[in-house]
């Protein structure tokens, strides 16, 4: 079962842009982003392999439960656009130095000790996109 501090390690892992991140996937993981689904590991690494050259993507771990078939968590979350993207992943154009904030719940099917399917859903905006003042990273 993966705990609390295992799973921390899976954030850190994400938040770096560290490949590590999935390891955590079983080679057959489905990962729910709203009605979108990307399968197999591979294809959830080349989906953040695109994404990450234009987003910096920070997690926070807020709330965390598990049992012995998932894990659900609570993660307050920023996006700041680190350079242009004309066709998003958000389908509108990002420029820049937008930001977006959000809080998700996030449920973590567990097989074997790695995640088998990944549903995410936001739960609230705390601010939808915008130009922030500064902008690092990229």
């Amino acid at each position: 079962m993966l705990n609390r501090t295992n799973f921390q390690r899976y954030i850190d892992l994400f938040n770096r842009n560290d490949p590590g991140f999935a390891d955590f996937y079983h080679e057959d993981v489905v990962l729910e982003l709203g009605s979108r689904e990307i399968h197999t590991r591979q294809g959830i690494l080349d989906f953040y392999r695109e994404v990450k050259t234009y987003i910096r993507e920070s997690l926070e771990l807020s709330w965390f439960v598990t049992g012995p078939d998932g894990i659900a968590v609570e993660l307050p979350s920023e996006f700041v656009c680190i350079r242009d993207w004309p066709e998003s992943f958000w389908g509108r154009p990002l420029r820049k130095g937008e930001a977006m904030r959000i809080i998700s719940f996030v449920h973590y099917q567990v097989r074997d000790g790695r995640f088998s399917r990944i549903k995410s859903a936001r739960y609230r905006v705390i601010h939808d996109w915008r130009m922030e003042e500064t902008v690092s990273g990229g």
